[in-house]
């Protein structure tokens, strides 16, 4: 695990409010055993009706790994092959007006800080991408601020995502593993698991 504080890059705007997991990665991917090249198929059937016109598939935003996006994004199915494709596709953080309850914890289980602004923040930022690709974009979890160029806004999330990215402590599964012999010590004390 480690510390998640500042991540730096481009950004890539994704316009649209409800924007929700099965649009993110299509019903049909979710047969996989792994998530492994699930990123390529990141808003699929998205990317198929505009032609190559999705931001995905624009070559001025290949290799950005901020996804700036408008409200409710990642609704829908709890599904957390959708940020499993987001991440995969090469997105590092998500700044949007807000995310569905369910995509954000996937998002932080998986270290990829979700942060919030108000709308015309967001607009602003979009904008400025949109209008100069190659933009230095970065989010900060320390100051609670995300910059795009000159532009920088005030952006917010729950304090308990924050410290666990800040900590490292947003992988709990690693948590887990790497407290093994803890566990172990807890569970032989405990009298319901003394059937092992």
């Amino acid at each position: 695990m480690s510390e998640v504080k500042l991540i730096s890059g481009r950004g890539i705007p994704l316009a649209g409010d409800d924007i929700d997991t099965d649009r993110i990665i299509p019903a049909r991917f979710l047969r996989c055993v792994t998530f492994d090249g699930l990123g390529e198929h990141a808003f699929e059937d998205d990317r198929a009706q505009t032609n190559g016109n999705h931001p995905f598939d624009r070559s001025e935003y290949r290799g950005a790994n901020v996804l700036v996006v408008n409200a409710n994004f990642g609704c829908g199915s709890s599904r957390e092959h959708a940020p499993q494709a987001i991440r995969r596709w090469g997105i590092e953080a998500l700044v949007g007006e807000s995310f569905a309850e369910i995509f954000f914890g996937n998002c932080v289980a998986m270290g990829v800080p979700c942060v919030t602004a108000d709308a015309e923040s967001v607009e602003k930022v979009q904008a400025a991408i949109a209008e100069n690709p190659q933009t230095p974009v970065s989010v900060d979890l320390d100051k609670m601020e995300a910059q795009c160029g000159d532009l920088t806004v005030s952006v917010s999330m729950p304090e308990g995502a924050r410290q666990s990215f800040l900590n490292a402590l947003w992988d709990s599964c690693g948590q887990l593993v790497n407290q093994l012999e803890r566990v172990r010590s807890t569970a032989d004390r405990l009298p319901y698991l003394a059937w092992r």
